[in-house]
C-alpha cells in the first residue's frame, strides 16, 4: 500500500462532501420555490456516494479488494411528493386554494448540512495527521 493512499482516499471524502455541501446549499436556496424549468414546484436533490475498491496488489487471493476512497455517482431527484400549503391567493393555487410547493425540509437540510460539514473535518484532521506522520517519517530518515 502507498504511503500517500490515504491522502487519497480523504481527498476523495473532502470532494464527495463538497459536493453534498453544494446539493444541500441548492435545496435551501430553492426551499420555496414553485416552479422549476419543467413547470413544477422544485424538488429536493440528494448525492449519492459509491465505495471506490481497489485490487491488492500485496494479496495473493484473488479478487481482495481493498478500500479506495468515495466517488459522487450521481446527483438524484427525491420522489417524496410536494407539499401543499393553503395559498387562495397564489397564482399556482388549484380551486381549493391549495398551492403544491417543494418537498424539501429546513430542518432535515440543516442536519444534512451539519453532518456533510462534520465528514468533510473528519476527512481534513485525517489528511493533517497523516502529513504530519509523513513529515516525521521523513525528517527520521534524513538524520
Amino acid at each position: 500500500m502507498n504511503i500517500f493512499s490515504i491522502l487519497d482516499i480523504s481527498a476523495s471524502g473532502l470532494s464527495a462532501e463538497r459536493m453534498r455541501m453544494n446539493v444541500i446549499a441548492n435545496n435551501l436556496a430553492n426551499a420555496q420555490s414553485t416552479e422549476s424549468p419543467d413547470g413544477m414546484p422544485y424538488r429536493r436533490q440528494q448525492v449519492e456516494f459509491i465505495s471506490l475498491l481497489r485490487r491488492s496488489l500485496d494479496s495473493h487471493i484473488p479478487g481482495e479488494e481493498l478500500l479506495g476512497g468515495v466517488k459522487v455517482r450521481g446527483i438524484v431527484k427525491s420522489t417524496e411528493p410536494f407539499n401543499k400549503i393553503y395559498m387562495p391567493g397564489h397564482p399556482k393555487a388549484g380551486k381549493d386554494g391549495m398551492v403544491e410547493v417543494p418537498n424539501v425540509s429546513v430542518v432535515n437540510e440543516m442536519v444534512d448540512m451539519v453532518t456533510a460539514s462534520r465528514a468533510y473535518e473528519a476527512n481534513l484532521a485525517v489528511m493533517t495527521t497523516s502529513k504530519e506522520m509523513i513529515n516525521k517519517a521523513l525528517g527520521a530518515f534524513s538524520r
